[in-house]
């Protein structure tokens, strides 16, 4: 019963307290540039969910055979691995959103959030909380990016995956979609989730 407390502990801990983009700050780069609309913020997020995952369960398979010395560089070759077969499936199987993520795929090998959870957790913890942790960071990651996105593309573009949703009459908010849109939806979203997350 603990150990299915604890597992389940671990992905809400991602999701909510610990989330990547809004409690940790972490994976910005990302964030800013393909949360335009929400179709590519789902596919960055399921990208780096699937390569958190391999990369954790890897590296805490390894974590008893890794000499201290060398653990970051195994943990970028581990990472590395992941963020390939991600990137030649999307190009394979979804190349439209693969040319709109362009280089942020191949980024996600320096991606704080992905070497921060095998350095601070997968290379400490068996493989079943391993997992847990990479699919909390993931879905917090993944929601958090599809949040800023939704409210980029509707006031940006007047749309949510691409439907309408204001009627023919809207105006868009241009810089909704640029740079300055992203980081004023960004630090709005982080000032309200702080002071939701503040104890009375």
């Amino acid at each position: 019963m603990a150990t299915r407390f604890r597992f389940g502990d671990e992905i809400f801990k991602g999701i909510s307290r610990e989330n990547p983009t809004f409690r940790l700050v972490l994976g910005m780069c990302p964030s800013l540039a393909i949360s335009t609309s929400v179709i590519n913020a789902l596919g960055m997020g399921v990208a780096a969910t699937f390569v958190l995952l391999g990369s954790n369960i890897m590296v805490s398979l390894i974590r008893n055979f890794t000499p201290a010395k060398v653990r970051i560089p195994v943990f970028i070759i581990i990472i590395s691995t992941f963020v390939t077969i991600a990137d030649l499936s999307l190009e394979a199987f979804t190349p439209d959103l693969h040319k709109a993520l362009g280089i942020f795929i191949p980024l996600i090998v320096v991606n704080c959030i992905i070497l921060a959870r095998a350095e601070a957790f997968a290379s400490r913890e068996p493989v079943f909380y391993s997992i847990a942790d990479a699919l909390g960071m993931g879905a917090g990651f993944t929601l958090a990016l599809t949040l800023i996105a939704s409210i980029r593309e509707a006031l940006g573009n007047g749309t949510v995956l691409g439907y309408p949703v204001f009627g023919a009459h809207f105006d868009p908010a241009v810089i909704m979609i640029l740079a300055p849109g992203a980081f004023l939806t960004i630090g709005l979203l982080i000032g309200l989730m702080n002071h939701l997350g503040r104890k009375p």
